[in-house]
């Protein structure tokens, strides 16, 4: 039997001193939605509410789905804070920005500066089919992006969940990381029944088994399957089907003629399956963006062409929108 999915809170409703505006999304761990302040400032407020422990059927209150649930509920309620708590003392231009969090409904929400732009991977889908996402542009995106996530690996957080579909891109260009996954995905590492709360594709392989240690490394395979994306146009193949049988497409072979092969391979040390054979830190990762990379390597015309026509094909709707 299908699990029945939490209902919002309602359009108009009162939560503090804030005024629930409209749903801006929703999953299997939480509730986004676009609010205002007293003073009509916009800002995103994000409601802990996991739909495979706790049921809001009418009006505010949250209520776990049954006793076996209410001390998991609590516990992911717990990491959910704390998460708020670390993220709120992260002043960074490139991290999205945590107002506040409190405690209400029985339950938790953080509030956070609400951004304008399209998400990356918006970018990659408007540009793939016009023969990819520029390397220059590649490199300006994610080198000012790692600044950010630099400050959060000092702060001892992880995030876990980097895509495109979580990488703003706003207005003026600079990029922003949006909706850690951290306390999600400590709460499914904790209790097998749970869902994992990854996305396939981008999660790196120590996030299928609870027995494997997570660190800088595991973001660092996120981003190496994000900058694949802006090239391929669609997520690597998921790491637990890599580990029975790696059918990774070679960037080299397919785009070798667009982009450096630096980038190429920078990439391809990003999504070692092989936690140690990653770059080991965002500075090490960022040293390698920063430098130039060298000319594409050219091949004839009919074959770019062919080559560019399949990956399109290929490639639709394969990015992971949740």
């Amino acid at each position: 039997m299908a699990t029945p999915s939490n209902q919002p809170l309602a359009r108009g409703y009162q939560l503090q001193n804030y005024t629930i505006a409209k749903l801006l999304s929703a999953g299997g761990f939480s509730i986004v939605y676009l609010a205002h302040d007293e003073k009509d400032y916009p800002v995103a407020i994000k409601e802990y509410l996991p739909n495979s422990l706790a049921l809001r059927t009418e009006g505010e209150l949250v209520q776990a789905r049954n006793e076996d649930s209410v001390a998991l509920f609590r516990h992911g309620l717990k990491c959910f804070f704390e998460e708020g708590k670390t993220l709120a003392h992260i002043q960074h231009p490139n991290i999205i920005r945590v107002r506040n969090f409190f405690r209400a409904n029985d339950t938790v929400y953080m509030v956070m500066e609400y951004e304008r732009g399209r998400t990356l991977q918006k970018e990659i889908q408007l540009k793939h089919s016009r023969g990819g996402v520029d390397e220059k542009l590649i490199r300006h995106v994610f080198y000012h992006l790692l600044n950010g996530l630099r400050e959060v690996h000092l702060n001892k957080l992880l995030h876990l969940d980097i895509k495109p579909a979580n990488i703003y891109i706003r207005k003026d260009g600079s990029p922003v990381l949006l909706d850690f996954g951290s306390a999600r995905q400590t709460l499914a590492l904790e209790q097998s029944k749970l869902t994992p709360m990854y996305t396939p594709g981008f999660a790196a392989p120590e996030q299928y088994n609870k027995q494997d240690q997570q660190g800088p490394w595991t973001d660092i395979y996120g981003v190496g399957a994000s900058l694949f994306s802006c090239i391929a146009g669609t997520a690597p193949q998921a790491a637990d089907q890599r580990l029975k049988l790696d059918k990774v497409i070679k960037l080299h072979d397919r785009y070798g003629d667009r982009y450096s092969p630096e980038l190429i391979e920078l990439i391809s040390s990003c999504l070692n399956l092989d936690p140690s054979l990653r770059p080991q830190s965002v500075h090490q990762l960022q040293k390698q963006l920063l430098e130039r990379g060298s000319a594409p390597v050219k091949r004839s015309g009919i074959v770019s062409i062919l080559r560019r026509k399949w990956s399109v094909y290929s490639s639709k709707g394969q990015l992971e929108t949740e």
